[in-house]
């Protein structure tokens, strides 16, 4: 159990380094009215909104554009309005002014965002930092947001090996992180190494290492600090909203862990949160959306279906 552990962090701290078919039967919604964006008010990201229906955030993981989304997207423009979030620093998007306080700044410009565009309570699809970043948009104003969609990601990465951790505790190693990643981009043939626990197919795989060198290295260090000091575990009891949440394991088979084991470590996570279900990809790593398509649109058309377009 100790390899797994070891080998399940050093996968999620990888992650983080670089992080059915369409609802035909379900009347199309009417087009969400949106006020004229004003990108100044939210300067750590930009947003395209493509579709119409009800709306749904899609917020993307470390170093991803949100073009990350872009199958995701024409899956759903049908029957929601999609408003695809970009972070600043990431995937060639141009670094934001100031990284201080950078996490907790997308959070609340995020939710600026939704209040200033009328949007009435959003589903939101997260993946990895994304979905961190969704869980923290919500025990920050539970009101403000729809129901979940969390795609492989944890309250409190730093606990995943061990569930005693403490933000205090993890603190030297999120600093050295920070320090490590604003030095440079790793060697390609050691990124490609950690790219192939998170991604089977190799053409995907060359598009996230390429973001990935494309990204602010300042920024990612950042966000890796932010994300490795910020333990939501015991904050998630205050989410109202249903929350799915899709995990990843097959990429650990080779370290002993199974889908009971790694289950196990996501249930213990999310334990405080009041409605939530988990569910394990058979095949999927990391990028479950790219990894378990099929898979993973079964997942997240049924969770729309029946909560997204519930009255509110």
């Amino acid at each position: 159990m100790k390899r797994f552990a070891t080998a399940l962090r050093a996968a999620a701290y990888a992650a983080l380094l670089l992080t059915a078919a369409p609802l035909a039967t379900q009347a199309a919604a009417p087009a969400t009215r949106i006020s004229a964006d004003n990108p100044a008010q939210h300067p750590n990201f930009t947003v395209r909104v493509v579709g119409k229906g009800q709306p749904v955030l899609l917020i993307p993981g470390l170093t991803c554009p949100g073009a990350v989304w872009d199958e995701t997207v024409a899956h759903y423009q049908k029957q929601y309005q999609c408003h695809v979030v970009s972070l600043a620093g990431f995937g060639g998007a141009a670094a934001p002014a100031s990284t201080e306080h950078l996490l907790q700044n997308v959070r609340d410009q995020l939710l600026q965002y939704i209040q200033t565009q009328r949007l009435q309570r959003p589903a939101v699809i997260g993946h990895s930092l994304g979905g961190f970043l969704a869980l923290w948009m919500s025990t920050t104003q539970p009101e403000a947001v729809g129901p979940l969609l969390i795609v492989d990601s944890l309250p409190f990465l730093s606990a995943i090996q061990n569930p005693n951790a403490t933000v205090e505790t993890v603190r030297p190693m999120a600093e050295a992180t920070r320090q490590q990643m604003s030095q440079g981009n790793m060697p390609a043939a050691q990124q490609r190494l950690m790219m192939d626990g998170m991604i089977t197919d190799t053409a995907r795989q060359t598009v996230a290492m390429r973001w990935s060198r494309q990204s602010d290295r300042a920024t990612v260090g950042q966000a890796m600090y932010d994300m490795y000091t910020t333990d939501l575990r015991q904050d998630v009891a205050r989410i109202k909203q249903p929350v799915l949440v899709l995990g990843a394991w097959a990429a650990y088979k080779q370290y002993g862990s199974t889908k009971e084991s790694t289950r196990a470590i996501f249930e213990q996570q999310y334990a405080q949160l009041p409605q939530h279900r988990i569910e394990m990809s058979e095949a999927g790593r990391h990028f479950l959306m790219w990894d378990d398509t099929q898979w993973f649109f079964a997942q997240a058309d049924a969770f729309l279906q029946q909560h997204a377009l519930a009255k509110k």
